[in-house]
């Protein structure tokens, strides 16, 4: 990802914020692509008029994941209560006069975490970044619905599915249980995400390395 790149980016950004309210910004793609690093540095490069509500606070937790037998798909749309997601994003559109708090998701514990993102009323653009923000399957349209525009990031296959791999090996997987997880989990998810690339306002290439 480059700076030059990035500092674009952050400009597109920055041009959506509303002289009044406030916009939503959805940034998506496969998994592994590199969207919650984009998302950080745009929000970052924006400064605070920008505030980070990523998908992944959504997440059904491990307990009722393994209850409903969706354990071993985590990730998958089915895994996320998209429905809560779409009424918190709905909320931050209104620019409510209080702060707003979002969940958001420990990649340690591996785990939602509620009320961990706070967004004060002087935020002005909303970041959010997801695997199925553009997915056609209900009720994901919900989210799509209150998005103001949504950028889709593309990153060559190989590249993405080594980043994911080795992600999954940071996070505890042995060598062999990741390259499994990448396989058999996040590619049949990462096919239903890239089908809905056409929908994006915008398509950002990264380059890989």
């Amino acid at each position: 990802m480059t700076t030059q790149l990035v500092a674009d980016l952050v400009q597109r950004a920055a041009a959506l914020i509303p002289e009044r309210g406030r916009a939503v910004l959805g940034v998506t793609g496969p998994p592994g692509a590199g969207k919650s690093t984009l998302a950080a540095a745009i929000v970052s490069g924006v400064g605070p008029a920008a505030a980070l509500v990523p998908m992944d606070g959504f997440h059904l937790s491990n307990q009722v994941l393994m209850s409903l037998g969706r354990r071993e798909r985590k990730g998958a749309p089915d895994t996320f209560d998209a429905a809560g997601y779409a009424e918190l994003l709905r909320r931050l559109r209104r620019a409510e006069p209080g702060t707003v708090y979002a969940p958001d998701f420990d990649r340690t514990l591996d785990e939602p975490v509620a009320g961990s993102i706070a967004v004060p009323p002087e935020v002005r653009l909303v970041v959010t970044e997801g695997n199925y923000l553009l997915l056609a399957q209900a009720p994901w349209p919900d989210v799509t619905s209150q998005l103001d525009t949504t950028w889709y990031i593309h990153l060559d296959d190989d590249e993405r599915r080594r980043r994911l791999t080795a992600r999954h090996e940071r996070h505890g997987m042995d060598p062999a249980a990741a390259r499994a997880w990448t396989a058999g989990t996040d590619e049949p998810n990462a096919v239903l995400v890239r089908a809905a690339r056409d929908r994006a306002d915008l398509v950002v290439e990264l380059p890989a390395g």
